[in-house]
């Protein structure tokens, strides 16, 4: 499936009249149905089916979602974060991006702190959690075996992504580790935001993009990661202290 092809988010538009918003809106609604109906990659749906008639032994009381995993915040956001894949029981089973796992509470604890979100826990789909100015894709939108999409499975979920930049008003981009940084970066290469040298990825990278926009790297909240302290409480909060502070430059 492609998606439907929507207006180009300018920068400037974020605070537009209220009918652009509301087409934007809408359009933001119709990607995500488009992502949700995805059935590009066999091996990824017949996973997520799969997982989702087993369970885990602590959820086998809750109906799982199964399904591709759509964008989650505010079709208005300036802040977009990109992230891996959902995880087989969190996302794959709540139907929200980074809801029901120890990535999750990491990440909304952070955006709580700094104002992107109205509550600092995601438990589950309907727990009444909002993002403010921010939102949240992946570069594949359904769970892979071993956490590990294939080259050609990302690449199928390149049009969800190049559809989310287009429809966005983002300024600021922040990805969640090395496989969303470069998912990124060919974005902006192709798009010609990026002129010279391909930007390496590292926790606190920064690189100015065309039009205004900023890439930031941080560590991906992973349990590898926090469990073995390569990304701490404190450097995860700086990641999003900077993307607060270039939005108010901005602002």
């Amino acid at each position: 499936m492609t998606p439907s092809k929507a207006p180009r988010a300018s920068i400037a538009s974020r605070k537009g009249d209220s009918e652009s918003r509301r087409l934007r809106q809408l359009a933001w609604t119709r990607l995500n149905e488009q992502i949700v109906a995805c059935e590009a990659c066999q091996r990824l749906r017949n996973y997520c089916r799969r997982v989702a008639e087993t369970k885990r032994r602590a959820y086998q009381d809750e109906k799982y979602w199964g399904q591709p995993v759509p964008n989650f915040g505010d079709a208005d956001a300036r802040l977009l974060i990109v992230g891996l894949a959902p995880g087989a029981h969190g996302a794959n089973r709540t139907g929200r991006m980074f809801t029901g796992d120890r990535s999750g509470d990491w990440l909304f604890r952070a955006l709580a702190k700094r104002g992107f979100a109205n509550q600092a826990t995601s438990e589950r789909y309907d727990d009444g959690l909002q993002l403010y100015d921010c939102a949240i894709t992946n570069a594949c939108h359904c769970a892979p075996p071993a956490n590990k999409p294939l080259r050609e499975e990302v690449r199928q979920c390149r049009d969800w992504l190049a559809a989310t930049f287009e429809l966005l008003p983002a300024t600021v981009i922040l990805a969640l580790g090395g496989l969303a940084w470069r998912q990124v970066v060919d974005y902006a290469l192709e798009e010609t935001w990026i002129s010279g040298r391909r930007p390496k990825f590292a926790h606190g990278a920064r690189c100015a993009l065309g039009e205004g926009r900023t890439l930031l790297g941080s560590y991906h909240p992973s349990q590898q990661n926090t469990f073995t302290g390569r990304l701490t409480e404190e450097m995860f909060d700086s990641v999003f202290t900077a993307a607060k502070e270039i939005l108010r430059t901005d602002a």
